[in-house]
């Protein structure tokens, strides 16, 4: 038995979110006022798009526990399509997103940080928050990949999916551009207009390369599980 419940988990993951988010929103930065505002920061759309999947868990734990015992057909079929969303959820934007978040920003950080995170944003966003925002996501994620089975669709159906998730971020990106004459990221204002296409096609190719690395973790996770139960 788990030390902790994933039900209770589930909560506390999702509460930590629900802060980090009201902390985040909270900060009076410039780049909040400007078009697209916070909306314009994949980190800030992958912390929504984890608040709403640990959300539709826990609705989904609430739901088996009111309708545990019940014999309603059409609460077992509602309940069904709840867990397939969360599943998608999962395969198509949770893991492959958040881990993208995780890997891209530290690895340009820790190259140079102010082509992502420049220096001076340490005077608005706190340590704990930064890493509220770009390091705990990953943990998260896997801990609810290990303690729940999620069913994956086919790759090619995801695969497909997750780009198109991120040509739309990419063109969502460009727009912000076009109409504020700033790139959201300053690494990209100092690549040339053709460096900016293969940063971009290759930062696609890197969410389906996470999109893949999750079905195979999903996967390893749980045959291992069930070859342990069935020994």
């Amino acid at each position: 038995m788990a030390l902790i419940p994933s039900q209770v988990l589930r909560v506390a993951i999702l509460l930590s979110y629900f802060s980090i988010i009201c902390h985040y929103k909270a900060l009076d930065m410039p780049a909040h006022q400007t078009y697209g505002g916070s909306w314009k920061f994949l980190t800030f759309i992958d912390l929504v798009i984890q608040a709403m999947f640990f959300g539709l868990c826990v609705l989904i734990d609430l739901s088996s526990l009111l309708t545990k015992g019940g014999d309603s057909r059409e609460q077992e079929r509602q309940l069904r399509k709840l867990i397939g969303l969360r599943d998608w959820m999962m395969a198509v934007l949770a893991f492959p997103v958040g881990a993208f978040v995780v890997f891209t920003f530290w690895t340009l950080y820790l190259y140079d940080r102010e082509l992502v995170y420049p220096k001076l944003l340490d005077n608005f966003i706190p340590q704990w928050l930064n890493h509220g925002m770009h390091t705990t996501v990953l943990p998260f994620i896997i801990i609810e990949m290990r303690t729940t089975h999620h069913r994956y669709p086919s790759r090619q159906w995801g695969l497909a999916a997750v780009c198109c998730f991120g040509i739309g971020y990419i063109l969502w990106t460009c727009w912000v551009h076009q109409v504020t004459g700033v790139w959201v990221y300053p690494v990209l204002e100092r690549i040339s207009h053709l460096a900016r296409l293969v940063f971009f096609t290759v930062m696609t190719a890197f969410i389906c390369v996470f999109y893949q690395l999750g079905e195979i973790l999903n996967n390893y996770i749980w045959s291992h599980t069930e070859k342990v139960k069935g020994e």
